[in-house]
């Protein structure tokens, strides 16, 4: 029978993974690095550079929001920040050396949190699972 709490268990599972990748995190010590950091750094670890406006279309965030995420990051020596040779009006960010070395760190955890995510779940019910998520995203869509 349905119970119509699908919106409170992904809300209580978001919060349950945010504090499994601050513990992870904080286990490897890493610094200045929240949940919220992690798709920018994901999407630049492949040494690109994005402009601002690029990276919150990227992660679908306002971009005063990203602006106050990668400042953080740039506090931290993960990004820096330039203004763009050809557009004096866009901001590039790209990842440091210090930046870089997150990229195993960031795979470890993102290894470990699939294998709890997914765990006890057959191949098919995985795939199911992702299905019916993207199901849900796409009903906000409009």
């Amino acid at each position: 029978m349905r119970q119509n709490n699908a919106i409170a268990l992904m809300s209580r599972i978001r919060e349950k993974a945010n504090k499994f990748i601050v513990r992870e995190l904080a286990n490897h010590g890493v610094e200045g690095i929240v949940p919220s950091h992690g798709e920018i750094m994901l999407h630049i670890f492949g040494d690109r550079e994005y402009t601002m406006q690029e990276m919150a279309r990227k992660i679908h965030r306002t971009k005063p929001t990203v602006t106050v995420l990668v400042d953080k990051l740039v506090n931290y020596g993960y990004v820096t920040k330039e203004k763009s040779p050809t557009d004096s009006r866009a901001t590039i960010i790209r990842l440091t050396a210090k930046g870089r070395a997150l990229g195993p760190i960031f795979r470890d955890i993102s290894a470990k949190l699939n294998v709890v995510a997914y765990g006890g779940l057959s191949e098919e019910e995985a795939v199911a699972l992702e299905k019916t998520l993207c199901s849900v995203s796409e009903n906000f869509d409009g």
